[in-house]
């Protein structure tokens, strides 16, 4: 208690480290009080059929996300995952197209670039859900909730839509640029963590009726997420070490390398962003169903929403070891590292420099994702495993799923940011036991 005391006065005196999580709080307190502002045009006392609808499966894990704003009918309902998806499409288009692929090249202004592409896809993805959202809402909500005409209503609600969605990515950017963490990431976590309270409740109350098992069940189950908490740490910190050799070099007097150093390359060098990435996905059948009414596509959307169905499950466990590749092959460069190493005098023992080391770190890279893919897909639905086991919907999308993999990778990549400026100024980090390893010399 005394080190946690003297480490949060020793942030506090930081002057600019206290001022970016300042900023950091104002910015997640202004998001989650726009998560309350009801759409115009909508009686904010008729939403209970919308919340029943988004009380259980995908409806309610893209709830979850919004903090709640999607059930709310909320100007924040679609949240930030239209952002995510048009930059799935701008990391897919960096791949298959040269002018992408040049822009990734021009370091400060092709990233700058990108980002303004990104933003404009933003608005037409935005643009392309918000009718979907409404229609949604015509069909759940009785008419006497809806407040206007229909066409003042639809023109208005597609805008305060776009423009809430715009709003959340800026407040988002500005918690990256001026605050601690990624902002996007953060934004999302907020929104999980909104629902965590009620949910443990709930579970609780559950726990000690008549046929839920009582406390020594809820201690049970405690105890397991505590478990597949510290799993999924272990999940985003493994790494696998490969030795550097640095050759002798004498320059006038003085002497260079002759040291042995080591690569430190993660197991999850993706990080968090498969699971963001492959959940985007997995929404895009409600935005379908929004715009038809056909039996045959509501049925497939149905069985691909179904948050403890196998081939919701299934799928999302492919798209995600699929993405776990592709991310991990934008953000690693083993060409790069061994031109690097080459540059510097260092190589591999045993390994050739240049083409033969880009060559077995490419392998090794290959090796640690599959088995880490593997787990990271394993973790991510484990909530399935969870409510078949008796725990409700609810407190079960944090027994693994994308909740927890999100919520354990970014406070750990914040942690990280806020230990950096701690030994920075010389004082102590926040753990004694030796430097937090998150995510940000990986994925993000």
């Amino acid at each position: 208690m005394k080190k946690i005391i003297e480490t949060i006065k020793n942030i506090w005196r930081i002057e600019d480290l206290r001022n970016r999580i300042l900023i950091t709080f104002g910015i997640l307190a202004i998001y989650r009080l726009g998560s309350f502002v009801v759409i115009p045009g909508i009686d904010p006392s008729q939403l209970a059929a919308l919340q029943a609808q988004t009380s259980d499966g995908l409806l309610g894990l893209l709830n979850m996300f919004t903090g709640g704003a999607f059930s709310q009918a909320s100007i924040f309902a679609l949240g930030i995952m239209p952002y995510i998806s048009a930059s799935i499409v701008i990391q897919l288009l960096g791949m298959a197209i040269p002018y992408f692929q040049k822009l990734q090249k021009e370091g400060e202004s092709g990233r700058r670039k990108i980002n303004n592409i990104t933003r404009y896809l933003t608005i037409l993805i935005t643009a392309g859900q918000a009718p979907g959202y409404i229609a949604n809402l015509k069909a759940t909500l009785p008419e006497s909730a809806f407040l206007l005409p229909a066409g003042a209503f639809w023109f208005s609600s597609i805008i305060l839509l776009v423009t809430g969605t715009m709003f959340v990515m800026w407040l988002g950017e500005k918690i990256t640029d001026r605050g601690i963490g990624n902002g996007i990431s953060l934004i999302i976590m907020a929104g999980i963590i909104a629902g965590l309270p009620q949910s443990l409740m709930q579970e609780f109350v559950s726990a000690l009726g008549s046929t839920g098992g009582g406390l020594v069940i809820f201690m049970v189950e405690i105890l397991a997420l505590l478990i597949v908490i510290m799993i999924t740490i272990l999940l985003i910190q493994g790494t696998r070490r490969i030795p550097v050799q640095y050759a002798k070099r004498v320059v006038g007097n003085k002497q260079y390398g002759g040291v042995r150093q080591f690569i430190p390359l993660k197991v999850n060098a993706a990080g968090v962003m498969p699971i963001i990435f492959a959940q985007a996905i997995m929404f895009v059948p409600i935005t379908l169903v929004g715009f038809s009414d056909s039996e045959s596509l509501q049925g497939i959307a149905a069985v691909l929403t179904d948050f403890g169905g196998f081939w919701y499950n299934f799928l999302f466990f492919v798209l995600i070891v699929v993405f776990t590749y592709f991310y991990t092959a934008l953000t690693v460069n083993p060409n790069q590292m061994a031109d690097d190493m080459k540059k510097n005098g260092g190589f591999i023992p045993g390994i050739k420099p240049g083409r033969a080391t880009a060559d077995y770190l490419d392998a090794v890279m290959s090796r640690i994702t599959f088995p880490g893919s593997l787990f990271l897909g394993f973790v991510a639905i484990l909530p399935a495993f969870a409510m078949a086991g008796g725990v409700s919907i609810q407190f079960a999308q944090f027994y693994g799923g994308t909740s927890l993999l999100i919520l354990v990778g970014v406070v750990l990549d914040s942690l990280q940011q806020i230990e950096s400026h701690l030994l920075m100024r010389h004082y102590d980090g926040l753990m004694d036991s030796g430097r937090i390893k998150g995510r940000s010399s990986g994925s993000m």
